[in-house]
């Protein structure tokens, strides 16, 4: 149950998985895939597979659940639309400002159609969605294919697909995050298909996400031993490319510096959304470092999208490595212990050829150590990383 801003690679996930991820669990917590075919017809699967690559990498803010649970408001979208300009974190691709659940009144009006708040967004949805879209950005919203919504606050889309989905466009939503809460132990499969007919009928290009693209772990926590759980239990799915361990806790004051750029390395490498879970407005430098990190973010969206992978495990040291564009390869050393230790990679360990040379980019320290052979190796503080780029030469 969060909102958010996102930053995606490119996935394709057979929706027998999706309905497996989204059922796992006894909890509300989000499990999705954003691109399954659900029972559709060829054209309109196609038709939806075309919209969704027109957002096949995305940035996204917030958390508005995450860091203002329950406590949205038009001020504070509108103020966090103006801190993504000006911080500069939208010339890096962070796009969708979304929200997430609480924003309706509990009840329909006489019509059937969801009601925003007013108490919390007077100028209402529309005129939100405007402002957004006049900084250039884009704007989501948080629906449910159940009865009520996770946080029981407000109504669900069951059987209201097709007047939600024309109220969503009627607005200019260019995003709808579709979460699985109070379903009636119905079909998943009827449920969001359902609404992803609807959506296709409204002639408008928004982007399904299924819960949240398609979650591999439960909500995660600001702390070293939630983030490391999620990093993984999201790896056994590596083959799959770009599930969502849930969002970035970085900014969030429960970590340390070093653990959240290991936080932002190990999910970019993952091709996971990176989804700003902090508030933008006030985060400092530290945090604005992590998050605009373009060296990382382009690992993250490297156009090939394959998910990278814990490929050596010694102790508490690991090595994180995937394949990227270019015949180039990304690289974590991740020191998951208490104290500083070296961590080496031999070239076996990342599949390279013993006779290759690279060149090695530290993503964190922006230097080149050129004409390396044989292993990559650093000295790396306790819960640090070191990230790399590796570039053959020969």
């Amino acid at each position: 149950m969060n909102s958010i801003i996102m930053a995606h690679g490119q996935i394709s996930i057979p929706c027998l998985l999706l309905f497996l991820i989204c059922t796992l669990s006894a909890e509300t917590v989000s499990h999705a895939t954003r691109t399954a075919k659900f029972g559709e017809d060829d054209g309109a699967f196609m038709k939806r597979r075309l919209l969704d690559n027109v957002s096949v990498k995305l940035l996204r803010w917030g958390n508005s659940y995450n860091h203002f649970p329950c406590k949205l408001s038009e001020e504070l979208i509108k103020q966090t639309a103006d801190a993504m300009v000006s911080t500069g974190l939208s010339a890096l691709g962070y796009e969708y400002i979304n929200l997430d659940d609480c924003w309706a009144e509990l009840n329909r009006d006489s019509k059937g159609n969801l009601v925003p708040k007013d108490s919390i967004f007077p100028s209402g949805m529309k005129a939100l969605a405007d402002y957004v879209h006049s900084k250039g950005l884009k704007i989501g919203i948080y629906a449910d294919d159940g009865t009520l919504t996770c946080s029981k606050t407000m109504p669900g889309s069951l059987n209201y697909e097709e007047q939600d989905a024309n109220t969503f466009a009627s607005w200019g939503i260019d995003y709808l995050k579709y979460d699985n809460c109070h379903n009636n132990g119905l079909s998943p499969q009827d449920r969001y298909s359902n609404m992803s007919k609807a959506l296709l009928n409204t002639g408008r290009p928004i982007f399904y996400s299924l819960c949240e693209c398609w979650r591999t772990t439960g909500d995660i926590k600001d702390t070293w031993e939630s983030m490391t759980s999620r990093a993984d239990l999201n790896d056994v799915w590596a083959s799959y490319a770009g599930p969502d361990p849930d969002m970035l806790e970085v900014g969030n004051e429960g970590m340390s510096t070093e653990e959240y750029q290991s936080h932002f390395s190990i999910w970019a490498l993952a091709k996971a959304p990176l989804l700003i879970g902090c508030d933008i407005r006030s985060m400092d430098d530290d945090t604005f470092e992590i998050l605009s990190n373009k060296e990382v973010i382009e690992v993250n969206q490297d156009k090939l999208g394959v998910q990278g992978k814990k490929v050596k495990k010694t102790g508490d040291l690991e090595v994180w490595c995937g394949p990227l564009s270019e015949n180039r390869v990304a690289v974590v050393l991740w020191n998951r212990g208490s104290s500083k230790a070296k961590i080496v990679a031999d070239w076996s360990d990342i599949g390279l050829n013993s006779s290759a040379v690279v060149d090695a980019r530290d993503l964190w320290m922006h230097s080149t150590m050129y004409s390396i052979r044989h292993q990559l190796k650093a000295t790396v503080e306790a819960h640090a990383c070191k990230m790399y780029t590796l570039t053959y030469t020969t």
